[in-house]
């Protein structure tokens, strides 16, 4: 038997870094975004469902659908589409050569 806990639209989360609103949150294999700030160290909590805007590589394009995945690498910080980064969510429209964004559908 299982016991309903919450909706499960946030997630609670406490960070060794300060996050600012609206930045990037990977828990393990989870993409959330904070929809506040959260301190240090301190109990936030982060998004893991809804559609966001994220940052893409401008030569990249994404095809409505598609399967996202966030890089974190330092200097990355973006969306893309290699396997190897953390699955974050599919595009909900199609991002083409030139833009600088895409819009996701976190979580699976």
């Amino acid at each position: 038997m299982a016991t309903l806990i919450h909706d499960g639209f946030t997630i609670d989360h406490t960070p060794t870094s300060a996050v600012a609103a609206g930045g990037v949150v990977v828990v393990g294999s989870i993409v959330g975004v904070a929809p506040r700030a959260i301190s240090a160290n301190a109990l936030g909590a982060i998004q893991i469902e809804g559609v966001f805007e994220f940052p893409k590589a401008s030569a990249t394009v994404v095809t409505a659908g598609a399967a996202v995945y966030w890089d974190a690498d330092p200097g990355a910080i973006v969306v893309t589409q290699a396997t190897g980064d953390v699955f974050c969510g599919h595009a909900v429209a199609a991002a083409g050569n030139g833009a600088t964004t895409v819009q996701v559908k976190l979580g699976r």
